[in-house]
């Protein structure tokens, strides 16, 4: 599985550790963040993981910011994207399970690393139960053609 990561100035060196880790569990990771900590915006870092998960270039994506919060806003406008901003497991996994999240993304601001890897592994080991959820999930993509 391919994961794409996306991040802004406030979060390089947290990328490069969950960049670490994921290779470490195996995951190919394709880096579209920045590596400097000179200031830029997280706009540019969230529409590119976004547009490249919405094209199938990656399967999946992470996004780090100072909160993950913008990052994610950015994501979420491109179509096909369900990104979540989560700083604890149990939110990450259910949004996998019941709303298909296909990025994750979090505030290096605000959760440690090992917070993140606990989140990461939750988000990635969870699979969407179909079923009802099928049902909100495609009633949400709908808003974005209307």
């Amino acid at each position: 599985m391919k994961i794409g990561i996306g991040n802004d100035h406030s979060a390089v060196e947290m990328k490069q550790e969950v960049m670490k880790f994921l290779q470490d569990l195996g995951y190919e990771v394709v880096n579209y963040g920045t590596d400097s900590t000179e200031s830029c915006d997280y706009p540019v870092y969230g529409e590119k993981v976004g547009r490249a998960v919405a094209a199938g270039d990656v399967d999946l994506g992470i996004l780090i910011c100072g909160t993950g919060v913008g990052i994610s806003l950015a994501a979420n406008k491109v179509k096909g994207v369900r990104a979540v901003v989560c700083s604890e497991p149990y939110s990450a996994r259910l949004s996998r399970q019941h709303n298909n999240t296909n990025i994750l993304a979090f505030g290096a601001r605000v959760i440690g690393i090992e917070l993140a890897k606990m989140i990461i592994e939750e988000w990635l080991n969870a699979e969407f139960e179909g079923g009802r959820h099928q049902r909100r999930v495609d009633m949400i993509m709908a808003i974005q053609d209307k």
